[in-house]
């Protein structure tokens, strides 16, 4: 491609970055953790693995797998402060993808750390949200995800990935046709940096291999199953079930009417998986709600 990212590092083996928090590091002897737990010793936060090429593949997903986008007006704003923040932070920006519940960026860090960036973004996102929901606590799920991108081919298999979701959700049959991602607007993007992208993937060979298959379980296995539903079809039903405006409405509810509506969801092919997702209620209260039982 003329132009490499890679300065020499080697992306570690699967046991050495998989911390099931979305940190990346050498994980401890399981004997020791174990020890270490029965005891009541608190485990120290595993640090990130820095990028050589200060690139990261990052993702924030909305706690209990809940939906952190509910209308139109949500995502915009949510590439609204992303814009914002992108002036503050200085960070490129190759790729993104505005999913239901979480958030795909392909970016590289400028003049403040990617723990800086979102957390700018976090806080102005979740204030407003929550102001516009009438909710307060947590939207997103622990620490945003990162991993270093040292290759090319590597920053490839990313880029076609964030491009993918869409597809692979069952949302739209091509990835282009999804409004929510930098692909949909390439080229005259108002927030993406497509130059800089360009200088590592041209163009015409991200033309050739957007409809190609990438094994999602390379990247993240949990999304890339199929449904029988997608989450915007179980958010119209509980709002319409329901008869509330949204997921916050739906919280409100009395525990009869909740287990009426997730009665009627799980008839018509939703799991209980993805009725928690999208609806931001624990998998144990949905279970205890269920009047047919553990339909996964």
């Amino acid at each position: 491609m003329g132009q490499t990212i890679r300065f020499g590092a080697r992306r570690g083996s699967r046991d050495e970055r998989d911390q099931g928090d979305g940190s990346y590091g050498l994980t401890l002897n399981r004997f020791v953790v174990i020890l270490l737990l029965k005891e009541g010793i608190d485990m120290p936060r595993i640090e990130r693995i820095a990028s050589t090429t200060s690139i990261y593949h990052t993702m924030l997903r909305g706690i209990n797998h809940q939906l952190i986008f509910e209308e139109s007006e949500d995502f915009t704003k949510f590439l609204s402060i992303l814009s914002e923040v992108k002036k503050l932070s200085g960070f490129t920006l190759y790729a993104y993808c505005l999913m239901g519940n979480h958030v795909h960026l392909l970016l590289k860090e400028g003049k403040e750390p990617i723990a800086q960036i979102f957390k700018r973004i976090g806080a102005r996102y979740v204030f407003w949200f929550n102001w516009k929901y009438g909710r307060s606590g947590h939207l997103f799920q622990d620490r945003f995800k990162s991993e270093p991108v040292e290759t090319d081919d590597y920053f490839i298999t990313v880029l076609l990935y964030i491009y993918q979701n869409p597809v692979k959700a069952g949302i739209c049959k091509r990835p282009q046709d999804y409004v929510w991602s930098s692909l949909r607007r390439i080229g005259k993007s108002e927030i993406a940096d497509d130059d800089a992208l360009f200088e590592i993937v041209p163009l015409e060979l991200i033309k050739l291999k957007e409809c190609e298959e990438i094994d999602c379980d390379i990247l993240e296995p949990k999304f890339a199953r199929g449904r029988a539903m997608t989450d915007e079809a179980v958010l119209t039903l509980i709002k319409s079930f329901g008869n509330v405006t949204g997921v916050s409405g739906f919280q409100s509810l009395s525990r009869e009417k909740q287990s009426s509506v997730i009665d009627t969801l799980q008839g018509r092919g939703a799991s209980m998986r993805q009725i928690a997702r999208v609806s931001g209620l624990s998998r144990g209260l949905i279970a205890r709600l269920c009047r047919k039982g553990d339909a996964t």
